[in-house]
């Protein structure tokens, strides 16, 4: 794994962290590309309060000279403005786990003697740090005209139907939308739909769409398990915070499909090999083969609710309501940078091991050199072998 990262922080201490290693040297980078992601995860209908305290923007404290990554790990770090009002504060026990969440399964594997500690560190606040590592990766793969993004397909029982929309233009269309919907009508009932639920004192969850264009053939391998494109791809996404399911391409209705309509005819053009379909959603035996990579993700809906639900007062050894923890009533939104930002990293990583190099200069010509699914970059000897003796 020639990319790795590490996160740290807690929700509400003084600031969250990360370090990103193995990036190249030479790749043009500034805390502003960063920020613009940042942003983006900041934006969604259905966000609570914090959002609105927060103002996120990045430090670049190493690995970055001159307005160039130096080939040394990338530091970063993001202070929480809400921390100020926790600092030197004696805080009220937390006792009551809320069904869902980390509270209870933290405590028993940890022995806190207050929930808290898991909540700080298993919040999603800290997926700020990863879209600031994400937008880096996103950038690195735009030097290669790679491009990755998403948008929001479902929100409780409202789906859109995308119809034949190009990819780029339901990106373009999803930021224009606050609940980074591209369809402006199911948007619409999208919005409803939450505030149905913020009225009731309820959340909703939802289905996310992340594509990657313009991958070239040949990233990841069958050769060992861990080496499978779309098995990193499918960790990567499992973890983020409430999300429960993750399909590659048509998966799932390709369960119900013979074996004739689930795969995608190779066809020749001219001494091209293409294909009219994606059912397998740009993979094939664990490596990209040149189509867009479709992940689809399946959101629950968070555990912190402003409706109370049944748990046990730990402290006081009796059955007892949750009580609140300020918090979204639908994340789905904002979870689409988070996302963007997982699959970037690890394409990112899955290009880097296929290329090699140290430095941009380096890595450039090889991609451009590398194989592509043409009839004269597959020169077959038809002849017979005899591969064991």
């Amino acid at each position: 794994m020639p990319l790795r990262f590490l996160t740290a922080g807690e929700s509400h201490g003084p600031s969250l962290t990360a370090i990103l290693d193995g990036m190249p040297a030479g790749l043009p980078i500034t805390a502003s590309i960063i920020d613009l992601e940042l942003t983006r995860r900041q934006q969604g209908y259905g966000s609570g309060g914090r959002m609105k305290i927060e103002r996120d923007t990045a430090q670049i404290l190493g690995g970055v000279m001159a307005g160039e990554t130096t080939g040394a790990p990338i530091a970063m770090l993001v202070e929480n403005a809400d921390h100020i009002k926790w600092k030197g504060k004696a805080i009220e026990p937390m006792t009551s786990p809320r069904p869902g969440h980390a509270d209870l399964t933290g405590a028993v594997k940890f022995g806190y003697k207050d929930l808290r500690p898991a909540l700080e560190r298993a919040s999603a606040r800290e997926t700020t740090m990863r879209v600031a590592v994400g937008a880096v990766c996103k950038h690195f793969l735009a030097q290669f005209n790679i491009i990755v993004g998403g948008y929001v397909s479902s929100i409780g029982e409202i789906q859109a139907d995308f119809g034949d929309m190009p990819y780029e233009e339901r990106f373009t269309r999803a930021e224009e939308s606050d609940v980074r919907c591209p369809v402006e009508t199911s948007a619409q009932k999208m919005r409803e739909e939450i505030e149905k639920a913020i009225h009731g004192k309820n959340t909703l969850g939802g289905i996310l769409e992340i594509v990657a264009l313009n991958l070239p053939v040949g990233l990841g391998s069958f050769m060992q398990w861990d080496k499978r494109l779309e098995a990193k791809l499918a960790m990567a996404i499992m973890s983020v915070q409430a999300i429960k399911g993750v399909e590659v391409g048509d998966a799932f209705e390709n369960a119900k499909r013979l074996g004739t309509q689930a795969h995608d005819s190779i066809n020749l053009q001219h001494s091209n090999l293409q294909r009219s379909t994606n059912r397998a959603g740009g993979t094939e035996g664990g490596i990209s083969n040149g189509q867009p990579i479709l992940i689809r993700a399946a959101m629950k809906p968070i555990a912190t609710t402003l409706k109370p639900q049944q748990t046990v007062d730990l402290a006081a050894g009796e059955n007892a309501p949750t009580k609140y923890e300020r918090s979204d009533f639908c994340p789905v939104p904002r979870a689409v940078p988070i996302l963007e930002a997982m699959v970037a990293f690890v394409l990112a990583d899955a290009l880097l091991e296929k290329l090699g190099g140290d430095s941009m200069n380096e890595i450039k010509p090889r991609f451009e050199s590398l194989r592509k699914a043409t009839l004269d970059d597959l020169q077959m000897d038809n002849t017979p072998h005899v591969f064991w003796e």
